[in-house]
């Protein structure tokens, strides 16, 4: 096995720029249609390239893929749809011999009901040791036939499932807060906690770098599970004026934390832990990155931020002082496998609410504005200190599919909610990587498991690469320029300026965003090292524009 972990180890991750990686959509290599493990080796040297310092790998392991693979079966071994363990350590020897590190997903707070333990918890009935793993309670009522309590899966629908036991009467209900083939485990169950740090080995002695961690806020719940009225929105953050949901964020989840943060210290390299969590407000969500937890967290409030320059420096100041506070790095993060993308997203009216999904008959978004927003919020984004995340085909500028028919899609979100919701496909479909090549290269053949749009023909890396002003080369430009420049590990100083405006140095660099109408002056004697678009004929910065300035 390879062991030991990317070359170097002084806190790379406080700046660095970690590049997601969907397998399926990402490349595949046998032409069945889905991304594998041997299709992500074989771009490598595309990341390298492009100049991102890691990796994270979106779940790979053996699953029913009830959720696209957060639905894990085993934690120790790879999906045969993605490959073998072998393959999985040919990619992270290419990677290190790349200096790119690699981290992975881990899927703590529920698994498959394909998953071994679930069976066993099955078959023992309701009295059995099996059970007490995961979260199984009588149901209401004279004969058991309600729910446990009002709890509603994030996907739709009620998140309590019930089951028919060994003899076959009705039963118990099961917890599971997204897909019903994802039960929920007890986190106060120790064996729970046993073998979590002992997946967490397994991968640490393959030489991974770190996990990102699903759903990091939803581990433990409370007690009592009491009722919850109001409506489940994991990805909408947590409103700050109602109390905290019983099934999120939850104190307890942090000596557990604890634990592996205790574990990953002991391997060289500096491991690292990421925590997805949906919390609000800025500084409920530092407390996961405290010195003994986790080493990051996404910042969820600064992707749903409004494209506004007031709401960009409420949010980027929030969260520079929340992460401060616990010696911490912020994290920024415009785009994921779970959110409309935001060359899309960002061609929406200003204050349109971040739909789930985005289909055939919705509005549509303006996609000369979305990409040209999005390209500013790149910039802006890469010019602030911290780490910051890139979704696979950003590079490429790569739109949300919007138009994907609906019975191609997939996401159980679209099931559960009745077809009321259409779910996350529409940022999933496979990456293009070559315009006149089958499956836009993708695959050897024209099989892809959500079908491309004709469009993406004009984003496919081959059309860019080399092509000044093109959106590929403007990322690669400003990810030379933020390492050259030490922005990762700068600091803010804001500058006065017009509402529409703004304004801060990072080091020796302005950067400046105009989210008004009308185009602004470049402060004098300001020397342009960087832009999101030209600029007008007048020298002048136009309308949704960012530049980086060399000020002295």
């Amino acid at each position: 096995m390879p062991g030991g972990s990317a070359a170097g180890s002084a806190q790379w991750w406080r700046d660095a720029v970690i590049y997601q990686i969907y397998p399926r959509s990402f490349a595949d290599s046998d032409g069945d249609g889905v991304g594998d493990l041997p299709g992500i080796t074989a771009r490598l040297d595309h990341l390298a390239e492009l100049g991102v310092d890691a990796v994270w790998l979106s779940p790979f392991y053996p699953s029913p893929q009830a959720d696209a693979g957060y639905d894990v079966a085993d934690y120790r071994d790879v999906d045969p749809l993605f490959g073998t363990l072998a393959d999985a350590d040919a990619l992270l020897g290419a990677a290190r011999a790349r200096d790119l590190r690699v981290i992975v997903d881990l899927v703590p707070n529920h698994t498959s009901a394909a998953h071994p333990w679930f069976g066993a918890a099955l078959a023992a009935g309701p009295d059995g040791e099996a059970r007490r793993r995961y979260i199984f309670r009588d149901g209401r009522g004279s004969d058991g036939s309600e729910p446990p309590n009002d709890w509603q899966s994030v996907f739709g629908g009620p998140a309590w499932t019930r089951v028919s036991e060994p003899d076959g009467r009705p039963g118990q209900w099961y917890l599971h807060l997204f897909d019903a083939g994802q039960p929920d485990l007890n986190w106060d169950h120790p064996e729970v906690r046993v073998e979590f740090l002992d997946v967490l080995r397994f991968w640490l002695d393959r030489g991974v770098d770190g996990f990102r961690v699903d759903v990091a806020h939803g581990l433990v719940k409370q007690a009592d599970l009491a009722d919850w009225h109001e409506p489940q929105e994991i990805l909408s953050g947590q409103d700050i004026d109602r109390p905290r949901p019983p099934m999120w964020d939850q104190d307890g989840v942090h000596e557990i934390y604890r634990d592996w943060r205790r574990l990953l210290d002991s391997y060289p390299g500096e491991r690292v832990l990421v925590a997805e969590a949906w919390v609000e407000p800025a500084e409920r969500l530092a407390a996961y990155i405290r010195p003994d937890e986790m080493h990051q967290a996404f910042n969820f409030e600064y992707l749903l931020a409004a494209w506004t320059a007031p709401a960009q420096y409420a949010v980027i100041t929030r969260s520079l002082e929340a992460t401060e506070a616990v010696d911490a790095p912020t994290t920024w993060v415009l785009s994921n496998h779970d959110v409309v993308r935001h060359a899309s997203r960002l061609g929406l009216p200003v204050g349109t609410p971040r739909p789930n999904g985005i289909g055939v008959g919705d509005p549509q978004p303006d996609a000369a504005l979305g990409l040209r927003r999005a390209r500013a919020a790149t910039l802006l984004m890469l010019s602030l200190p911290g780490s910051a995340y890139l979704y696979q085909g950003e590079e490429l500028g790569l739109p949300e599919h919007t138009t994907l028919p609906d019975e191609s899609r997939q996401d159980p979100t679209w099931h559960r909610s009745g077809h009321a919701e259409r779910g996350r496909d529409g940022c999933r479909v496979p990456i293009p990587w070559e315009a006149d090549a089958p499956s836009y290269g993708f695959g050897p053949t024209d099989a892809s498991w959500l079908p491309q749009p004709t469009a993406w023909a004009e984003y496919a890396l081959d059309r860019q690469r080399g092509v000044a002003g093109s959106t590929y080369e403007m990322y690669r430009t400003a990810l030379r320029l933020r390492r050259e420049l030490g922005l990762g590990a700068g600091t803010v100083y804001w500058l006065e300026s017009p509402d529409d405006l703004l304004r801060f140095r990072n080091g020796t660099v302005e950067v400046l965003t105009n989210f008004g109408t009308a185009p602004v002056p470049l402060p004098d004697g300001a020397e342009l090292l960087h832009a999101s678009a030209p600029l007008d004929g007048d020298g002048r910065v136009p309308a949704d524009v960012t530049v980086w300035l060399r000020v002295g």
